[in-house]
Formats: structure tokens, C-alpha cells, sequence
């Protein structure tokens, strides 16, 4: 999943893109509102977390723009202000959570995983295909209970799957939502990393759709 930050504290910035990519994220920063509007209103994010308080351009009309733009991603508010009266003005602007600071990194993560989990239609953070088994809480993949090793970038590959299992995903779109914007874009490094992924999982559980992409099947249900 990919994210974008927007904090202008550079100390917090880096904590953030820090722990986002540890929990298995790919992480875009920016430092102003002007900036993170343009890569909101120019690359596909998944979820976007963003400070209200922001030099040259603020953030809530940034988002409230973001809206009228008809962006759909999801957006977590952080920011300093505590009265109820900001937090009605975020949420009211298009914001689908609010994290007052300061805050605990684990709240922002947790926070996080319900957002993109609630916008692909997920209800649990442990999502099943067949045998296999993902949980977003602790990223970790079994098979008939057994753990698998994956890397992080084969973790990002068959999380993206699997929330989106009941459709045929492409090869752009697998690169435009699990790499960095500075990332070398090969979309052939996801056949790659879709073969790693057929070795370690049960052989069926990836279908390849030719010229259009991948779909998750549960080999169970035959779908």
C-alpha cells in the first residue's frame, strides 16, 4: 500500500515515513501544503496522513480541494489543535480520522490499517484466501497455520491482492500503489516478484489474466 505523509516538522516527518515503512508501507513525504497537494492531486495513494497546520498552503483547504477534485483516497488529520471545533472543521472538510498530537505511533498505525482496510471493503485486520492467511497487525503470512517468509516487497504485492481479491489487478496498478515515487518503475519486477510469491504460497492462488493482470483465487470456492 502506498501512503503520503505531509508534516512540516522534519523530526516528526522522518518518525512517521520511519514506522510507516516498517509496518510494510511504501512511503511518500512532503513538507507543505503546496507540495502535498500536488503529488495528492498527481499520484494514486492509498491513504494520505497530513498535518491541518501547514506553511503556503493550508491544510484543510488543500483537502477540501482534494474532495471537490473528487480524490478518493483515504485521509488521516494530525495536528496540534484539541478543540472539538477543529476537529468537526477536519472531518467536515473530508477527512476520514483525526489524531490529535501528541499521539502514540501505534494509535496512527492501527488508525491507518482501519482506513485502508474499511475503504477496500474489509471488516478484520486478518484477511483469508484458501489456505492462506494475512494479518495487517503484525504483517505476518501463514499457510494451514504455518508462517511464510516474505520479503517486504512480496508482502506489498499479495496485501494489494489481497484486498482487492475480487477483481483482476493490473501491473501498472501494482506499481503505482506499492513503489515510492522515486522508486525505479519496472513494472517487470512484478513478475518477479509475483513468481517469488507462487513458490512460497499454494501454486493456484495467483491467476495471471493474459493482457490484463493478476486476481487472487480461493481454490476452495473455485473462483
Amino acid at each position: 500500500m502506498r501512503l503520503l505523509v505531509v508534516e512540516d516538522d522534519p523530526d516528526l516527518n522522518r518518525q512517521l515515513v520511519t514506522a510507516l515503512g516498517e509496518a510494510g508501507y511504501a512511503v511518500d513525504t512532503a513538507f507543505d501544503g503546496e507540495e502535498g497537494h500536488f503529488l495528492g492531486d498527481t499520484e494514486p495513494y492509498d491513504a494520505v496522513v497530513r498535518d491541518i497546520g501547514l506553511p503556503k498552503k493550508d491544510g484543510l483547504s488543500v483537502l477540501e480541494q482534494w474532495r471537490r477534485d473528487d480524490r478518493k483516497m483515504s485521509v488521516l488529520i494530525l495536528t496540534a489543535r484539541e478543540r472539538w471545533s477543529d476537529k468537526v472543521a477536519g472531518m467536515d472538510a473530508g477527512a476520514d480520522d483525526y489524531v490529535a498530537k501528541p499521539f502514540h505511533m501505534e494509535e496512527v498505525l492501527a488508525r491507518l490499517r482501519a482506513l485502508v482496510r474499511r475503504s477496500a471493503g474489509h471488516a478484520h485486520n486478518e484477511m483469508e484466501c484458501g489456505s492462506v492467511r494475512l494479518d495487517t497487525r503484525t504483517s505476518r503470512v501463514t499457510v494451514d497455520g504455518q508462517g511464510v517468509k516474505l520479503t517486504s516487497h512480496e508482502y506489498r504485492v499479495l496485501h494489494y491482492l489481497m484486498l482487492h481479491r475480487e477483481r483482476v489487478v493490473s501491473r501498472t496498478e501494482l506499481v503505482e500503489h506499492l513503489y515510492e515515487q522515486d522508486f525505479d518503475r519496472d513494472s517487470n519486477t512484478v513478475e518477479v516478484f509475483i513468481g517469488r510469491l507462487r513458490k512460497k504460497l499454494p501454486g493456484d492462488l495467483i491467476t495471471t489474466v493474459r493482457g490484463l493482470g493478476y486476481r487472487l483465487t480461493d481454490i476452495e470456492d473455485g473462483a
